[in-house]
């Protein structure tokens, strides 16, 4: 079980604040209101602060605002002060000092900010090498002592992260999603900032490897006396690793205390809302339906990946190795896992998206593997998929409208006309009403809620029996996320969807499916209903998992 953070020393009471914001308003160009309406906020060294609020309230522009990463022609006015200095008031030079000695950021994604071109260790020497006035002091050196000093800081660097100095010539790529994090908190920490931002740095992880993240990040941060600012969507994980958190609504703060007191007897209706929501989401149980119709078999399904090796030595990732299981009419099963478990793997095995080796997929009693050619893509449209990121599966620059309405014209099942027609019935259906205001619309000018709800809506146009959900409310703050739940629930009891849905959150997995999976190196090693996992684990898998995930506080009898 991961230790959770001790409390940080008290400041002392000269201690200036570390990230002093007053008054703060800013305004992206072309818009018509402000994204932050007079935001106050304050954090003292060694301070751990959750930042935490609908879609859209403003919180990664508060990251933004921080390092002056706010597009060109953003308004950016009142106080704003980072160890004492402006940002907006510094030379492209000064500023740059200040984002790399002063401010570290987390992001969401890692790659964002790796060069798939740098290695691990080029990646940690060419911050330290930037900034080496910084930390490396005394006597000048010359270029050889320099470079070695250099390496060995990165080395000490990857270590404390948990990552092997064997690692220092590896490529991005060939680091797992939790592995590419301890990296990018390296990076943060290199240089012992006074601040660290952390904007969503767990939402992709699942939740063993988000609490291993979260642990490093936050003793890393005592060590060095760095205040932490956590943005996040997630109540549970922003209550056991921050001391306080601060909630904000439409740019504004609207509530702040410590971590216990906000979650247990919140104060403003938002909070209240999102808690309320955040804890039925964790009491949520699903009844399994009774003597529904089997819509879908697996018996013994592999999916084994080619690996390089000689010819007559042929060696295989085993992704999933062997998986049986059947989804009745009406069911959800989750399906749960450690990263690389084989989750995401088994969803694009079933949509033909990668190589099944063996074993049989029966959909509606046919074996999807002896069809070929007309009758198998008849028979695939029955099974359509909904990703994590909707953005990254909706064409930018396609009107939402379209967007939908474009599989029935791939597959030649409609009309122009009648195509659009269903799309604008299916963006009722899932709750984009009226449809008229919102088929014209770019995905980029919807909130991330109504994006997923456009995925979920194009997914159902070519009328499929199995809807597999990959990570599809990861991203969502706990609000929208029920918002999303109720609606797949809704949808499937009026259609009879079967429903494959994939997470790394044990509490959504437990509440919203009627049966839960749990995958470990391609195999299926436990199975039940959720609460009974949550309760009563038995794999060492599903132990570390249940350990590692967060939980609201108990509330007072």
């Amino acid at each position: 079980m991961v230790d959770e953070p001790s409390a940080p020393a008290a400041p002392g009471p000269s201690a200036q604040p570390v990230l002093r914001i007053a008054n703060l308003v800013v305004r992206y160009p072309l818009s018509d209101r402000p994204t932050l309406d007079g935001l106050d906020l304050s954090l003292a060294p060694g301070d751990r602060l959750a930042l935490v609020g609908p879609s859209g309230c403003g919180k990664s522009t508060v990251a933004r605002a921080v390092q002056q990463l706010l597009p060109q022609g953003s308004l950016c006015s009142g106080q704003l002060e980072v160890a004492g200095v402006d940002p907006r008031q510094l030379k492209r030079p000064a500023l740059r000092r200040l984002r790399g000695e002063a401010i570290g950021l987390v992001f969401q994604d890692p790659m964002t900010r790796l060069n798939p071109l740098l290695t691990i260790g080029e990646h940690l020497s060419d911050t330290l090498e930037a900034h080496r006035a910084h930390w490396l002091t005394g006597a000048p050196m010359g270029a050889s002592r320099r470079r070695r000093a250099v390496r060995q800081r990165a080395e000490a660097l990857l270590t404390r992260v948990g990552i092997g100095v064997e690692r220092y010539g590896s490529y991005p790529h060939e680091f797992s999603g939790g592995m590419r994090q301890r990296l990018a908190i390296a990076l943060a920490l290199a240089l012992a900032p006074k601040l660290v931002v952390a904007d969503e740095p767990t939402t992709s992880l699942d939740v063993a490897v988000a609490s291993q993240v979260m642990a490093e990040l936050t003793s890393l941060c005592q060590e060095a006396g760095s205040a932490l600012l956590l943005i996040s969507h997630d109540l549970a994980m922003a209550g056991r690793w921050c001391d306080r958190i601060a909630v904000l609504d439409q740019g504004r703060l609207v509530e702040e205390a410590p971590s216990h007191q906000l979650l247990t007897a919140p104060a403003s209706p938002l909070t209240r809302r999102l808690v309320s929501k955040a804890r039925a989401r964790e009491g949520l149980r699903s009844s399994a339906p009774v003597d529904a119709p089997l819509l879908l078999e697996l018996e013994e399904l592999r999916s084994w990946h080619p690996l390089p090796s000689l010819p007559w030595q042929q060696r295989w990732l085993k992704a999933v190795d062997g998986v049986s299981l059947r989804l009745l009419e009406g069911e959800t099963i989750g399906v749960v896992g450690a990263s690389g478990c084989g989750k995401s793997s088994l969803c694009r095995a079933l949509m033909g998206l990668a190589p099944v080796r063996g074993g049989a997929v029966r959909l509606q009693g046919r074996d999807l593997r002896q069809l070929g050619g007309r009758e198998l893509r008849r028979a695939r449209r029955r099974i359509q998929m909904v990703f994590q990121d909707p953005l990254a599966c909706l064409n930018p620059q396609m009107p939402v409208g379209e967007a939908i309405a474009d599989p029935l014209l791939i597959h030649r099942l409609a009309s122009r006309s009648a195509a659009r027609q269903r799309a604008r019935e299916l963006m009722e259906a899932v709750g984009l009403t009226p449809a008229e205001d919102f088929e014209h619309r770019r995905p980029r000018q919807l909130s991330g809620g109504q994006q997923q709800r456009v995925a979920i809506a194009r997914a159902l146009i070519l009328e499929p029996k199995v809807l597999l959900c990959d990570e599809s409310v990861s991203m969502l703050d706990a609000e929208v996320q029920a918002d999303v739940l109720a609606l797949l629930r809704r949808l499937q009891a009026e259609l009879g969807l079967g429903l494959l849905f994939v997470t790394h959150d044990l509490s959504v997995a437990s509440g919203f499916c009627h049966r839960v999976i749990v995958l470990d190196g391609g195999r299926i090693v436990e199975e039940g209903p959720g609460a009974q996992l949550l309760r009563h684990p038995q794999a060492a898998i599903t132990r570390i998992l249940v350990d590692a995930c967060p939980r609201l506080p108990a509330l007072a009898a």
